[in-house]
């Protein structure tokens, strides 16, 4: 199956409902007309990178930045996947910066012990790295300053929009 995106090309995603919570990038900023070229494929390969499934992920090494989406649920393994993909993926360095939204997450199945484990063990970010969460609610609110007292030398802050997290994760 290949997914179709306003010029990106996505091949052997599942065939599920997981595909509509993709968002559009190009409409938040984060792909523009120079990065992707007409014929569907990045023209900058090195710049933007991937999108990947359980949790959406697009690295930009151009502004040296990750943003992730999650979607209506989220568990410790669904961020753990998403950081064992991030790991390994070769456009990757753990000192980028990252925008991680949450504002659709209606349900956070995470428990002390998971926070302690995100924060101690699978967190793949440096602590100097910049850190954005775009919260909409309380539930998501409370997730990032779980994060946040976990790790307090991190550079950790929320944000009600992408343009907010992203002007602030860029500069």
């Amino acid at each position: 199956m290949t997914w179709r995106s306003p010029g990106l090309n996505f091949s052997s995603l599942p065939a599920d409902n997981t595909l509509e919570r993709l968002p559009d990038w190009s409409e938040v900023g984060l792909l523009s007309k120079h990065e992707v070229s007409p014929g569907g494929a990045a023209s900058h390969p090195q710049d933007v990178h991937h999108l990947s499934l359980p949790a959406d992920y697009v690295v930009d090494c151009h502004k040296q930045l990750v943003v992730v989406k999650f979607g209506k649920r989220v568990t410790v393994v669904d961020i753990q996947r998403y950081t064992v993909l991030l790991r390994v993926d070769p456009m990757f360095k753990p000192g980028f910066s990252e925008i991680v939204d949450l504002s659709e997450v209606e349900q956070l199945d995470l428990q002390a012990d998971d926070f302690l484990r995100l924060a101690d063990e699978i967190d793949p970010f440096s602590n100097d790295a910049k850190r954005a969460f775009i919260v909409q609610n309380a539930v998501q609110g409370h997730a990032v300053r779980m994060h946040r007292a976990l790790r307090p030398q991190a550079n950790i802050r929320s944000f009600g929009s992408f343009q907010e997290a992203e002007r602030w994760a860029c500069e």
